[in-house]
């Protein structure tokens, strides 16, 4: 076992290749990404040791290699109580909230699919004309009785845990329907493994909000979303238009999005 002052003090010369892939593990769990030239200086090794590390690494599914750098894959197995979602990070999530309901025009006919950040898009649609929502996010029955917006919730079987629903009857109700936007909440992603959430019903759900979308496909996630995995994916990244988030967002993954025609809007920077 490595002694845990390495993640503290300046790492030994010489390492076996398994004490660098665990210090290497252990530097993105606290950082979530690292360029190679960091890592080569906290490792006290070279640039194409890094890289020959990380490719091991990442050929187990533990992270993914990114231009000049790497960041961490978190697996999420399961599906959260959402109650306890609903409180992580709410603030960032009240502000992602209010940046992406600006974002609605006048007009649009709106897909929300269920979550904790698209929750708070849902209580900061105000005073917008002539709009639709259309969700199988039951949460937004809890403001309902003072929207000025349309709200049509899809119907299906009822998941407690999600505040959702989904199924067959959810699938027929969006088949019939196309949208001008699309708001959709992701429990990870990732420049190699796209958009992704933990569960296959809410997966089909959002592939399909997701294929029936005329105009653009935000998506709501805060930071810590970056470089998680889940277990399906929902969208590449090539699906995607903007990424609506909080200014905890890595400015270097920012660029990485940019690169590949994502905007990113930072919320309380609009």
């Amino acid at each position: 076992m490595v002694n845990q002052s390495f993640l503290m003090t300046t790492p030994a010369p010489v390492l076996i290749p398994a004490q660098r892939h665990e210090l290497i593990l252990k530097h993105l769990t606290l950082h979530k990404i690292s360029s190679c030239a960091a890592l080569a200086d906290y490792l006290q090794v070279s640039e194409s040791t890094i890289r020959r590390d990380l490719e091991a690494l990442e050929n187990q599914g533990l992270i993914e290699r990114t231009r000049g750098g790497a960041i961490l894959n978190e697996h999420i197995r399961a599906e959260a109580e959402y109650v306890q979602r609903a409180q992580r990070f709410i603030e960032e999530k009240r502000s992602i909230g209010m940046a992406a309901a600006s974002l609605i025009e006048p007009g649009d006919l709106v897909f929300i699919n269920s979550g904790t950040t698209t929750a708070q898009l849902i209580q900061n649609i105000h005073g917008i004309p002539n709009v639709t929502l259309i969700t199988n996010n039951t949460s937004a029955l809890t403001d309902v009785h003072d929207a000025d917006y349309e709200l049509i919730l899809l119907g299906g079987k009822y998941l407690p845990l999600s505040q959702a629903v989904v199924g067959t009857f959810t699938t027929d109700n969006l088949n019939q329907i196309y949208a001008t936007k699309a708001f959709i909440g992701v429990e990870g992603i990732s420049l190699k493994y796209g958009c992704t959430v933990s569960t296959f019903p809410e997966a089909e759900i959002i592939r399909l909000m997701v294929a029936h979308t005329q105009g653009p496909v935000i998506i709501v996630a805060d930071h810590t979303k970056w470089g998680a995995v889940s277990n399906h994916l929902i969208a590449r990244i090539e699906q995607i238009n903007k990424l609506v988030t909080d200014e905890g967002f890595d400015a270097n993954a920012r660029l990485a999005l940019l690169s590949r025609s994502v905007d990113v809007v930072i919320a309380n920077q609009i």
